[in-house]
């Protein structure tokens, strides 16, 4: 069976249902997958890293040794607890014959053909919906549950750092969560290294709670400020500021395809507020959403309400062919960046900003 609302996933991670004896887990963010696993395994059995209860498979086992998973999945736990069967399928390097096996392997411990108190686990990377043999299978098997796992909202990597942090009996005000969430990259396995780091920056056990000045040692310099500043600037309309940027960049070392990419990552985050807010978001809580920097967050309110996603959707293509213009051999790549930014803040100023 098929899990992909949220709800649904967290009642079963809470609660699994015991029908179920074999559940795949696949998903961009290996992050999210291994966590979810990881949650799984402490409820299927007491020792999770107790190799006479668990059998870790990847997939080099299986292309060396046919017959491993079947014989892991048909055999009983030595110390008389749950079996766990835990299967790392990454399927960077596609593999028809193996993906078939396992697909298998899934119906077959799901109809009982097995051991069938051995709980089968498995973590994938991403999985094309129509062609995936892992997916049907576990889509269609009654004791089988395919569960897709998203990369982090903001406000699910907003509550990991506060529970991760109060751990540790520190914590952060509402502004400072909002900057290093803000800051955090998305991909869940690096984002939590982060905060632990930050937990050891603020002091386990101190009981602080850190403002945003009290993250400035920590965070430093905000990557390709200058660039990021050049866009926004571009996008509300001041040409001279963003040309200022663009050139200040330059100086620092960064190419004409960086500044091509911050003009576009401004715009996605325009667009992915504009989405939210045609679905009823309100706009400042849209723009929390797609990641906007605290201090920038004004101008940023100013800029979404004066574009729309029509404007955006005309102005996609210049920024594409400007990125591909930029990283042929011999490009203006500066000079680029500039008539970039030069037509941006020209279709800013048209919209009143």
């Amino acid at each position: 069976m098929l899990l992909n609302r949220r709800p649904d996933v967290e009642r079963f991670l809470r609660a699994p249902d015991p029908a179920i004896r074999c559940v795949l887990l696949f998903g961009r963010d290996s992050g999210v997958v291994r966590d979810r696993a990881n949650a799984l395994a402490r409820l299927v059995t007491e020792r999770p890293d107790d190799p006479f209860d668990v059998a870790l498979i990847t997939e080099r086992d299986l292309d060396s040794d046919g017959a491993r998973l079947e014989n892991e999945l048909s055999s009983q736990s030595l110390m008389g607890g749950r079996r766990l069967v835990r299967l790392r399928y990454g399927g960077d390097r596609p593999n028809a014959n193996l993906e078939k096996s396992v697909a298998e392997a899934i119906t077959a411990h799901a109809a009982g053909q097995y051991n069938p108190d051995a709980y089968f686990l498995i973590e994938a990377g991403d999985l094309p919906a129509r062609s995936s043999a892992l997916r049907k299978a576990a889509e269609a098997a009654k004791a089988a549950a395919c569960i897709p796992c998203y990369e982090d909202e903001t406000g699910d990597v907003a509550r990991m750092v506060r529970e991760t942090l109060a751990k540790d009996h520190v914590s952060l005000n509402p502004d400072a969560l909002g900057l290093f969430v803000a800051r955090l990259p998305r991909e869940r396995g690096v984002a939590r290294q982060e905060i632990e780091r930050l937990a050891l920056f603020l002091g386990p056990g101190s009981g602080a709670t850190a403002a945003p000045a009290d993250l400035e040692p920590f965070l430093g310099v905000e990557p390709e400020a200058s660039l990021a500043d050049a866009a926004n600037d571009a996008f509300g309309g001041r040409l001279a500021e963003a040309q200022a940027g663009l050139r200040r960049a330059a100086q620092e070392g960064e190419a004409g395809p960086a500044a091509v990419r911050a003009i576009g990552i401004h715009l996605g985050r325009l667009r992915r507020t504009l989405t939210l807010v045609k679905a009823g978001a309100g706009v400042a809580e849209a723009a929390k959403s797609a990641g906007v920097f605290w201090k920038n967050e004004r101008e940023f309110l100013r800029q979404a309400r004066a574009w729309s996603l029509a404007e955006l959707d005309r102005l996609q293509p210049q920024v594409l062919d400007a990125d591909r213009t930029c990283k042929q051999t011999g490009s203006p790549d500066h000079l680029i960046a500039e008539r970039l930014a030069l037509s941006v803040a020209g279709r800013a100023k048209r919209l009143g900003l």
